[in-house]
């Protein structure tokens, strides 16, 4: 069965561009509550699910070791702009284990953002390591490895003890076995991987709800989720589409975008998640299946509502300010 059509964008009268994609909301106990499209097809995850790899930090007491609080947690499973708050957020997780940039092992860019970029560009030679868009969650990873005993050399190996315990929390939050015939390299260099998207989906719920988790395991998810909410800007940055959506909503929303058309998203308060996929990996198809979808758990005709749909439908203008078309969400996304 083909994935639905659940995104177009129209040019004057006309629809220029579809995206097909598919989307699993998910209950703590498993059940699905929304559906569309090939929820079971196995997907990589990519960055959406940073907030599961951060597990370790705070089961293992790193974070507490290292006095952690919502801004570090929220950096630590983030895919930030690289602004300078960003920056020198991660370089203090990384001193109070002792360790420096030079740590890091997930590579360096430019920021994806281009008024982050320019200024980048005027006041830096080259970027490090820490400007990199997972230097929050890396230096989360360094500190849990050093806070553990463990050496953090090669922590992005597939066979590190780290990623090992990475993979087991996986494993045990989406109940998929994961090895190295679902697995695959991440831009950062960390193992990825693929997860059928109502799993995916079901890991989150459980980690909002703490269904069916330890009690040490249930708290530390619900730490998480909570930091990401407390601090979106930390999550994300400036302009982006997860801190947009947690400011929706402060406190009610967690959302998480992956690379690749994926993103992740859950609402404690109604004990759901939610995991979707633009089939052809086109962040702006992402960013509005997600924006619909979560409105249509609010409710309609109020402000948290209006502003969803907004996200979700949204016009797009030339370089002159025009107006010359629109993004918005089929029917297969109904907000209700």
């Amino acid at each position: 069965m083909p994935n639905p059509v659940t995104v177009e964008v129209t040019r004057g009268r006309l629809v220029e561009s579809r995206h097909r994609g598919s989307v699993a909301v998910v209950d703590g106990d498993g059940g699905l509550v929304f559906s569309s499209g090939d929820v079971e097809a196995a997907v990589f995850p990519r960055s959406a699910c940073k907030a599961m790899q951060a597990l370790p930090l705070v089961e293992s007491g790193a974070a507490d070791a290292y006095g952690f609080g919502d801004r570090e947690l929220a950096l630590a499973c983030s895919s930030h702009n690289g602004e300078d708050a960003h920056v020198a957020l991660a370089a203090a997780m990384l001193a109070r284990a002792g360790r420096g940039e030079e740590t890091l092992e997930c590579g360096a860019h430019w920021s994806f953002d281009q008024p982050t970029l320019i200024h980048q560009a005027r006041t830096l030679e080259r970027p490090g390591a820490l400007h990199n868009n997972c230097s929050g969650k890396h230096a989360g990873f360094v500190c849990a490895c050093c806070h553990q005993g463990i050496d953090p050399k090669g922590y992005v190996g597939y066979d590190h003890p780290l990623q090992r315990e990475i993979r087991e929390t996986m494993a045990s939050l989406t109940g998929t076995a994961l090895g190295v015939d679902n697995c695959g390299t991440d831009g950062c260099a960390i193992p990825s991987y693929a997860v059928p998207l109502k799993s995916l989906a079901h890991g989150f719920a459980r980690m909002a709800t703490g269904s069916g988790l330890g009690a040490a395991r249930a708290k530390a998810s619900r730490r998480l989720i909570a930091a990401c909410m407390a601090e979106p800007y930390y999550v994300a940055g400036t302009g982006r589409a997860c801190t947009k959506l947690m400011e929706a909503a402060p406190g009610r929303i967690f959302a998480k975008t992956g690379a690749e058309g994926v993103f992740c998203a859950a609402l404690p308060e109604q004990g759901i998640a939610i995991a979707l996929k633009a089939e052809d990996g086109a962040t702006r198809a992402a960013e509005a299946m997600v924006a619909a979808v979560l409105a249509r758990f609010f409710e309609k005709g109020g402000e948290v509502h209006a502003r969803l749909t907004a996200m979700a439908n949204k016009p797009l203008t030339n370089w002159n300010g025009i107006h010359v078309g629109d993004i918005r969400v089929t029917e297969a996304l109904p907000s209700f």
